[in-house]
């Protein structure tokens, strides 16, 4: 298996002849149902049935699963739908099609217009895919650790008058064990009162609760674990006709769950955006992409930043 390389073809087909236990974090966003036309024969997402597409999912994660050493962990980022009549994403002929997607912000390739039907689902309603896949791979063994929220202070306008407009997405840390690698220290975030040892509250005076429960001894703590919300503005991207998701957005995805020099895969790779948060902080990648204009994109990235790297160390 060669590291640091985007091997073309379906994910599916890829991931069989790659080895097993290899890969220590996942890091992706698979394309949405019914979201868009990529041009390419194979691809999912233009499934007839949401039961279709869940399937086709957890047969790729199979072998991602495989391919993932024990102590490995997936960050799997999915967008919403409703039911109806397949008019673009949001099939209640509300807003503006797959302009939340954090790989298809701006214009199109092609606008997907299936039939958004769903068994049990009456038109309007929401469909819930992310839970929907979550819970399937959950079902086929995985383990649900956490939902994140992406909370975007900067989402895209919809024209809705009977619903808030969309500002989040779902991000979900499955492992492959119940143990797993995950660096918690990586990942802290500042903590909002750094000399407060829970000792007293204004002129409220207590014993500290963390020494009542043995958690830690009173002091200074700078920095607190990262919360399950994380507010990332989305960013344009000017070199094709998607946008890519935020670097800031799955840099933590990253320090947490992969290890200097180890390594770090996204089988839906797009543009690149995983593999260069990767390189930037000292882990190797693997990509998989079926698009070939896609590739010709991520390259070109990837090499400015591999550039970028050598002339950093003086090589």
């Amino acid at each position: 298996m060669e590291l640091n390389k985007i091997y073309h073809g379906h994910c599916l087909e890829v991931l069989k002849t790659l080895p097993s236990e290899t890969v220590n974090t996942v890091v992706t966003s698979p394309p949405y149902w019914g979201l868009r036309d990529y041009g390419v024969d194979g691809q999912i997402g233009l499934e007839n049935s949401v039961e279709e597409y869940v399937s086709a999912l957890v047969e790729v994660f199979r072998e991602i699963k495989r391919i993932l050493k024990d102590d490995g962990t997936v960050w799997l980022n999915l967008g919403d739908a409703y039911a109806g009549s397949g008019k673009g994403r949001n099939a209640d002929g509300k807003g503006n099609p797959g302009k939340n997607h954090m790989q298809s912000n701006g214009q199109f390739d092609g606008i997907v217009k299936i039939s958004k039907n769903v068994d049990g689902l009456k038109p309007k309603d929401l469909i819930g895919l992310p839970w929907r896949v979550a819970f399937a791979l959950q079902a086929d063994g995985w383990y649900l650790r956490q939902d994140i929220i992406w909370n975007k202070p900067n989402p895209m306008p919809e024209s809705v008058t009977d619903r808030p407009t969309r500002a989040h997405e779902y991000i979900f840390l499955l492992s492959k064990q119940p143990k797993y690698y995950y660096d918690h220290e990586a990942i802290k975030i500042p903590s909002k009162n750094p000399v407060d040892d829970r000792g007293a509250r204004g002129n409220k005076k207590r014993i500290p609760t963390n020494l009542i429960n043995g958690i830690r001894n009173s002091g200074v703590y700078p920095k607190a674990n990262k919360r399950s919300v994380w507010q990332v503005p989305t960013k344009p991207f000017k070199e094709a006709h998607f946008a890519v998701y935020p670097e800031d957005l799955i840099e933590p995805c990253i320090l947490a769950g992969c290890p200097l020099d180890g390594v770090v895969m996204d089988p839906f790779f797009g543009s690149g955006t995983t593999g260069l948060v990767a390189l930037k902080h000292g882990r190797n990648f693997i990509g998989i992409e079926l698009n070939p204009e896609y590739i010709k994109i991520a390259e070109k990235r990837l090499s400015k930043v591999q550039l970028e790297l050598i002339h950093e160390l003086g090589c």
